[in-house]
């Protein structure tokens, strides 16, 4: 046993061999055994001594493939692991520059300023001549009314600043004047807030007035506010379009005055409103907070832009404003898909929306009649009204699950949008439909906006074209030459009568 570890020679074996040389055991031929060579020599066999056995060699030719392909596999499922890992950390790295390195959707949310900003401005030109019924102090909703409700409930309004016809025709013409700006785009991050201080004003002084889309108006005219819905089709975008040209020319541009003359006006209103208490709420809640919060944005932004030594606070505030427009954005989509998601289910729960006969009952009413004649006719088909009744509700059901799915979604807001203009004309609701058009229209692809953008373009120089060959054309009075003392002495006289 001591012989097996080591060699009796005291030298050891380099190849690993521990068998002893002193002694062999006896063979056959009276002489030593040879050693069988080893599996991976490949020299000639000595005579007499059996060669290793095929299967012996192929086994051996697996197990060292099989090793092989075992690594490759290992080393191919890190690289799939590290190539995975790292097209998430792309793709989350461009979500999130996408996210905040960009204002998203600059079309859809232009048209949702337009829409909403026409939408409130054509309903308070055609109530003008009943403006102080709905929500002046000739209204239903007496001013104690409306004070007792502004206490319980702490919206804001400032009608409720004075009782009295001429604070109402300010405020009323304040609205106007603000959905008109906004709706041309000046000063847009002003004009919003502007917008929503006129839609709150009116509407909760009078909370009765209205045919469901003054809610959709008085919700997006919030979130307008949040959004930068000024960086195309508007003025802000064509003055800073103009001034970036004239820059490149090495123009010389003169500074910005007209913000801050408006930053500061308002500045001293807001200042006057919160020293006479008209404004409710402390400077760490309320409608105080949010107006002053909001002022202060704006006058960091123009401070940042003028004075800042480099251009890193103007970066942060970018991101920051990105962040918020993009979420507004997002809160405008869910706004839009939560309305038509609750009108559908609830309609499947009505009786007269099971049987699809719940269009033709308000095609008969005197309130929603405006051509009476039409609505006849359109009712005169039962057909037709089983049609639009389980139509309307498989739209509205359907569409917040088909945003996904961009045909199917464009198929679906092409008919919502076709259903609110018949509701427009067929029940006398234009604005309900107008504003629900202007929230829809956050789905529109921006293949199709830019189309319609180019063709308002093309249309807008055509007209202007015409004008101006029209005022080219109109014949102007030929000014009479001054008569100095030397042109009246070489001048005919003045003949009387009839000439030769």
């Amino acid at each position: 046993m001591s012989d097996l570890g080591h060699d009796p020679t005291g030298n050891p074996d380099p190849m690993g061999n521990h068998e002893p040389t002193g002694h062999h055991e006896p063979t056959g031929d009276h002489g030593p055994k040879p050693t069988p060579p080893d599996n991976h020599d490949r020299g000639p066999n000595p005579a007499g001594v059996p060669a290793s056995t095929p299967d012996h060699h192929h086994t051996s030719t697996l197990s060292r493939d099989r090793t092989r392909t075992l690594g490759r596999e290992r080393l191919a499922g890190r690289i799939s692991r590290f190539d995975r890992s790292h097209r998430v950390d792309r793709t989350l790295a461009h979500a999130i520059t996408r996210v905040t390195g960009e204002a998203l959707g600059p079309y859809q949310s232009a048209v949702i300023r337009i829409g909403f900003a026409a939408t409130w401005l054509l309903f308070l030109l055609r109530e003008f001549p009943h403006r102080e019924e709905l929500y002046g102090p000739d209204g239903p909703w007496s001013w104690d009314l409306a004070q007792q409700l502004i206490a319980s409930n702490h919206a804001f309004t400032a009608l409720m600043w004075a009782d009295g016809q001429v604070w109402f025709g300010i405020v009323y013409a304040f609205a106007v004047l603000s959905s008109f700006l906004l709706m041309l785009g000046w000063r847009t991050r002003t004009m919003s807030v502007l917008f929503m201080v006129g839609v709150l004003s009116l509407q909760n002084r009078s909370i009765f007035m209205g045919d469901g889309g003054d809610n959709v108006i008085h919700l997006m005219a919030i979130y307008l506010v949040l959004t930068r819905c000024g960086q195309v089709w508007s003025l802000d975008e064509r003055r800073e379009r103009r001034a970036r040209d004239a820059r490149a020319r090495g123009a010389w541009v003169g500074p910005d005055r007209a913000g801050p003359i408006l930053w500061t006006v308002l500045g001293l209103v807001l200042a006057a409103a919160t020293l006479a208490g008209k404004i409710d709420g402390g400077f760490f809640g309320g409608w105080r907070t949010i107006y002053w919060g909001l002022w202060a944005v704006q006058g960091l932004w123009w401070l940042a832009g003028r004075y800042g030594r480099s251009v890193q606070p103007r970066i942060l505030l970018d991101v920051v404003a990105n962040l918020v427009h993009n979420a507004a954005l997002f809160v405008i989509m869910a706004e839009a898909c939560l309305i038509y998601a609750t009108a559908g289910w609830y309609k499947i729960q009505g009786t007269r929306w099971q049987d699809g006969t719940a269009v033709y009952y308000p095609l008969h009413l005197d309130y929603f009649s405006p051509w009476p004649a039409l609505s006849d006719l359109l009712s005169a088909s039962g057909t037709l009204m089983l049609l639009v009744t389980y139509g309307t509700v498989i739209v509205q059901v359907a569409f917040p699950f088909t945003l996904f799915n961009r045909r199917v979604k464009n198929v679906l807001l092409a008919a919502m949008i076709t259903e609110h203009a018949v509701i427009a004309v067929v029940l006398g609701l234009p604005f309900f439909s107008l504003a629900m058009i202007a929230a829809d229209a956050v789905f529109l692809p921006t293949s199709f906006l830019r189309r319609v953008g180019g063709w308002a373009a093309r249309a807008r120089g055509r007209l202007f074209s015409r004008l101006g060959r029209t005022l080219r054309s109109v014949p102007r009075p030929r000014k009479e030459p001054e008569r100095t003392p030397e042109t009246a002495e070489t001048a005919e006289p003045p003949h009387v009568g009839f000439t030769t």
